[in-house]
């Protein structure tokens, strides 16, 4: 395991954030994780909470050929799907780890290049951005970047896992 600084584009523009790499997959500090749904969080500062697919998970999949978002405004319970997702390997539901209200989604960035995820997962290939409604209760279910790389430890050696970026 490593340490690193990456740069990376969000909503904002870009910005410099340390994270772990282990097995070329990338775990960054100001994020949050949901290993069993492979989903990232990052909190922002109007109460929201962006998403998206985490390093590993989108390593496992692979490129990128579709994405359906659900629509902004639907409110989703723990668990449900916010889109689903088609990649050369899979095609699979992209689960919220939290309840609340759609409020953003990346369709217009995966129109102009469905492999944002594959290139950038934590940054401009973020997926829905949520206003959370049970956030006291659920918050504490998610993990902290020590406590993901512990578990996702494990689970990129159990599948012999290596990350890797598609380039332009």
């Amino acid at each position: 395991m490593k340490r690193a600084f990456t740069a990376r584009n969000n909503m904002e523009g870009k910005e410099q954030v340390a994270s772990v790499i282990y097995r070329g997959c990338e775990f960054p500090e100001d994020c949050y994780f949901d290993v069993e749904r492979d989903v990232w969080l990052r909190r922002d500062e109007d109460g929201c909470v962006t998403m998206g697919m985490t390093d590993p998970a989108q390593a496992q999949c692979g490129k990128f050929v579709h994405i359906r978002f659900k629509a902004i405004g639907r409110i989703l319970q723990r668990g449900q799907s916010a889109a689903t997702i088609e990649s050369a390997k899979w095609v699979g539901p992209f689960p919220t780890p939290l309840t609340g209200e759609i409020v953003a989604t990346n369709e217009a960035g995966f129109k102009q290049n469905i492999l944002l995820a594959n290139k950038d997962p934590y940054g401009s290939g973020w997926m829905v951005r949520l206003k959370p409604t049970c956030l006291d209760e659920e918050w504490p279910l998610v993990l902290s970047q020590a406590q993901a790389v512990e578990e996702y430890r494990e689970k990129i050696e159990a599948r012999k896992l290596q990350c890797y970026r598609c380039m332009d």
